[in-house]
Protein backbone atom coordinates (compact mmCIF):
# COMPACT_ATOMS: atom_id res chain seq x y z
CA UNK A 1 0.00 0.00 0.00
CA UNK A 2 1.37 3.43 -0.42
CA UNK A 3 0.80 6.28 1.45
CA UNK A 4 -0.94 9.12 0.58
CA UNK A 5 1.23 11.91 -0.89
CA UNK A 6 2.35 14.49 1.58
CA UNK A 7 0.55 18.14 0.58
CA UNK A 8 2.74 20.22 -2.00
CA UNK A 9 3.82 23.33 -0.19
CA UNK A 10 6.68 24.05 -1.78
CA UNK A 11 9.50 23.56 -4.30
CA UNK A 12 12.73 22.57 -1.70
CA UNK A 13 11.08 19.18 -0.52
CA UNK A 14 10.72 16.45 -3.28
CA UNK A 15 8.92 13.26 -2.89
CA UNK A 16 10.13 10.00 -3.82
CA UNK A 17 8.44 6.54 -4.89
CA UNK A 18 11.40 4.28 -4.44
CA UNK A 19 14.92 4.59 -3.23
CA UNK A 20 16.10 6.38 -6.63
CA UNK A 21 13.75 9.02 -5.97
CA UNK A 22 16.24 9.95 -3.05
CA UNK A 23 18.54 11.58 -5.09
CA UNK A 24 16.56 14.45 -5.56
CA UNK A 25 18.15 15.90 -2.77
CA UNK A 26 21.41 16.87 -5.03
CA UNK A 27 19.04 19.15 -7.01
CA UNK A 28 20.75 22.69 -6.77
CA UNK A 29 16.83 23.83 -5.23
CA UNK A 30 16.33 21.00 -3.35
CA UNK A 31 16.64 21.18 0.62
CA UNK A 32 14.78 17.43 1.17
CA UNK A 33 13.39 14.63 0.05
CA UNK A 34 11.53 11.84 1.58
CA UNK A 35 10.63 8.72 0.33
CA UNK A 36 6.90 7.91 0.59
CA UNK A 37 6.17 4.43 1.73
CA UNK A 38 4.31 2.16 4.38
CA UNK A 39 5.40 -0.37 6.57
CA UNK A 40 4.20 -3.61 7.03
CA UNK A 41 1.32 -3.82 9.01
CA UNK A 42 2.35 -6.78 10.97
CA UNK A 43 5.67 -5.23 11.71
CA UNK A 44 4.22 -2.03 12.66
CA UNK A 45 2.13 -3.93 15.39
CA UNK A 46 5.01 -5.77 16.51
CA UNK A 47 7.24 -2.53 16.90
CA UNK A 48 4.47 -0.34 18.58
CA UNK A 49 3.75 -3.49 21.10
CA UNK A 50 7.56 -3.56 22.61
CA UNK A 51 8.13 -2.60 26.16
CA UNK A 52 10.49 0.89 25.30
CA UNK A 53 13.57 -0.75 27.30
CA UNK A 54 13.26 -3.14 24.76
CA UNK A 55 14.01 -1.29 21.74
CA UNK A 56 17.32 -0.81 20.05
CA UNK A 57 19.29 1.80 21.22
CA UNK A 58 22.93 2.76 19.52
CA UNK A 59 25.18 5.14 18.45
CA UNK A 60 28.39 4.04 16.73
CA UNK A 61 29.99 4.97 13.32
CA UNK A 62 30.63 2.33 11.13
CA UNK A 63 31.39 1.57 7.20
CA UNK A 64 27.77 0.45 5.70
CA UNK A 65 28.40 -3.25 5.16
CA UNK A 66 28.92 -3.44 8.91
CA UNK A 67 25.82 -2.74 9.72
CA UNK A 68 23.84 -5.46 9.65
CA UNK A 69 26.02 -7.32 12.01
CA UNK A 70 26.18 -4.41 14.29
CA UNK A 71 22.38 -4.36 14.78
CA UNK A 72 22.07 -7.37 15.57
CA UNK A 73 24.18 -7.29 18.35
CA UNK A 74 22.94 -4.43 19.79
CA UNK A 75 19.32 -5.98 19.34
CA UNK A 76 20.65 -8.65 21.76
CA UNK A 77 22.33 -6.38 23.93
CA UNK A 78 19.50 -3.97 24.17
CA UNK A 79 17.15 -7.65 24.88
CA UNK A 80 14.60 -6.95 21.19
CA UNK A 81 13.36 -10.31 20.78
CA UNK A 82 14.36 -12.38 17.96
CA UNK A 83 11.75 -12.70 15.34
CA UNK A 84 10.86 -12.09 11.74
CA UNK A 85 9.80 -8.53 12.52
CA UNK A 86 13.37 -7.67 14.14
CA UNK A 87 14.90 -9.03 11.15
CA UNK A 88 13.07 -6.71 9.09
CA UNK A 89 13.91 -3.64 11.14
CA UNK A 90 17.58 -4.67 10.94
CA UNK A 91 17.68 -5.65 7.38
CA UNK A 92 15.77 -2.12 6.71
CA UNK A 93 17.86 0.08 8.76
CA UNK A 94 20.86 -1.56 6.96
CA UNK A 95 19.43 -1.23 3.41
CA UNK A 96 18.87 2.62 4.03
CA UNK A 97 23.04 2.88 5.55
CA UNK A 98 24.09 1.43 2.09
CA UNK A 99 21.71 3.58 0.34
CA UNK A 100 22.68 6.62 2.06
CA UNK A 101 26.21 6.28 1.87
CA UNK A 102 26.49 5.48 -1.18
CA UNK A 103 24.16 8.36 -2.16
CA UNK A 104 26.56 10.16 -0.02
CA UNK A 105 29.94 9.18 -1.20
CA UNK A 106 30.79 8.26 2.10
CA UNK A 107 32.84 5.43 3.60
CA UNK A 108 31.93 5.59 7.05
CA UNK A 109 28.63 6.42 8.41
CA UNK A 110 27.09 7.51 12.18
CA UNK A 111 24.21 5.29 13.18
CA UNK A 112 22.31 6.93 15.92
CA UNK A 113 19.01 3.96 17.09
CA UNK A 114 17.44 6.74 19.52
CA UNK A 115 14.29 5.61 21.78
CA UNK A 116 12.76 9.21 22.75
CA UNK A 117 9.88 10.03 25.25
CA UNK A 118 10.69 13.94 25.78
CA UNK A 119 10.06 17.04 23.31
CA UNK A 120 13.82 16.20 22.09
CA UNK A 121 15.09 18.82 19.52
CA UNK A 122 11.62 20.30 19.59
CA UNK A 123 13.14 23.87 18.73
CA UNK A 124 12.80 23.98 14.44
CA UNK A 125 16.45 23.94 13.27
CA UNK A 126 18.95 23.04 10.69
CA UNK A 127 21.48 20.09 11.72
CA UNK A 128 25.17 21.19 11.56
CA UNK A 129 25.86 18.47 9.06
CA UNK A 130 26.44 17.59 5.48
CA UNK A 131 22.87 15.92 5.21
CA UNK A 132 21.53 13.93 7.63
CA UNK A 133 18.45 10.81 6.99
CA UNK A 134 16.26 10.05 9.46
CA UNK A 135 13.58 7.46 9.49
CA UNK A 136 10.84 7.34 12.48
CA UNK A 137 10.55 3.65 13.08
CA UNK A 138 8.10 4.13 15.69
CA UNK A 139 5.62 7.17 16.76
CA UNK A 140 5.20 10.85 15.49
CA UNK A 141 7.66 11.27 12.46
CA UNK A 142 10.10 14.18 11.94
CA UNK A 143 8.24 17.40 11.57
CA UNK A 144 9.39 20.20 9.05
CA UNK A 145 8.18 23.66 7.36
CA UNK A 146 9.81 26.72 5.83
CA UNK A 147 11.04 29.35 8.29
CA UNK A 148 10.00 33.16 6.98
CA UNK A 149 12.97 35.22 9.00
CA UNK A 150 14.19 32.26 11.23
CA UNK A 151 10.46 32.69 12.60
CA UNK A 152 8.77 29.41 13.30
CA UNK A 153 7.07 27.56 10.20
CA UNK A 154 3.26 28.70 9.60
CA UNK A 155 2.88 25.29 7.87
CA UNK A 156 4.29 22.07 9.57
CA UNK A 157 4.21 19.15 8.14
CA UNK A 158 5.32 15.76 9.64
CA UNK A 159 6.79 12.72 7.66
CA UNK A 160 4.65 9.53 7.99
CA UNK A 161 6.15 6.77 10.29
CA UNK A 162 8.41 4.32 8.63
CA UNK A 163 9.02 7.30 5.51
CA UNK A 164 12.68 7.94 5.77
CA UNK A 165 13.61 11.83 5.12
CA UNK A 166 17.11 13.27 3.82
CA UNK A 167 17.51 17.17 5.12
CA UNK A 168 20.21 19.70 4.12
CA UNK A 169 22.43 20.61 6.92
CA UNK A 170 24.41 23.64 6.92
CA UNK A 171 27.50 22.49 5.76
CA UNK A 172 26.04 21.25 2.45
CA UNK A 173 27.91 23.12 -0.18
CA UNK A 174 25.61 25.03 -2.14
CA UNK A 175 23.67 28.16 -0.98
CA UNK A 176 21.89 30.05 -0.41
CA UNK A 177 20.09 27.69 2.80
CA UNK A 178 16.64 27.47 1.79
CA UNK A 179 15.19 28.15 5.09
CA UNK A 180 13.56 24.61 5.58
CA UNK A 181 13.63 23.64 9.06
CA UNK A 182 12.59 20.80 10.96
CA UNK A 183 12.18 19.26 14.58
CA UNK A 184 11.17 16.46 16.38
CA UNK A 185 7.66 16.42 17.19
CA UNK A 186 6.63 17.55 21.01
CA UNK A 187 5.23 14.26 22.50
CA UNK A 188 5.80 14.86 26.44
CA UNK A 189 2.40 14.03 28.34
CA UNK A 190 1.13 12.05 25.65
CA UNK A 191 2.80 8.42 26.71
CA UNK A 192 4.09 8.13 23.29
CA UNK A 193 8.10 6.55 22.81
CA UNK A 194 9.58 6.95 19.30
CA UNK A 195 12.50 4.96 17.62
CA UNK A 196 14.28 6.40 14.93
CA UNK A 197 16.98 5.71 12.81
CA UNK A 198 19.53 8.79 12.33
CA UNK A 199 22.39 8.49 9.81
CA UNK A 200 24.79 11.25 8.96
CA UNK A 201 28.26 11.11 6.73
CA UNK A 202 31.67 10.62 8.85
CA UNK A 203 34.80 12.11 6.87
CA UNK A 204 37.44 11.14 9.58
CA UNK A 205 36.26 9.00 11.93
CA UNK A 206 39.30 8.36 13.97
CA UNK A 207 38.77 12.14 15.18
CA UNK A 208 35.08 11.13 16.49
CA UNK A 209 36.04 9.84 20.22
CA UNK A 210 32.57 10.20 21.50
CA UNK A 211 30.98 7.53 19.14
CA UNK A 212 31.71 4.07 19.17
CA UNK A 213 33.80 3.47 15.93
CA UNK A 214 33.78 -0.19 13.66
CA UNK A 215 36.47 -0.10 11.66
Amino acid sequence: MILDKLPAHDDCTALAADPNGLTAIKNPACAATVWQRAPLARFQRWIDALPPEQLPRARMILRPEAVCDALINIARQCGTPESSECNLLIEDASALASIFANLMNTTYLRLRFDVINTNACRKFHIDAVTARLVCTYRGTGTQYGLSEGGQEPEQIMTVPTGSPIILRGTRWPETPVSGLLHRSPPIVGTGETRLLLVLDPVEEPEKEAETAYIH
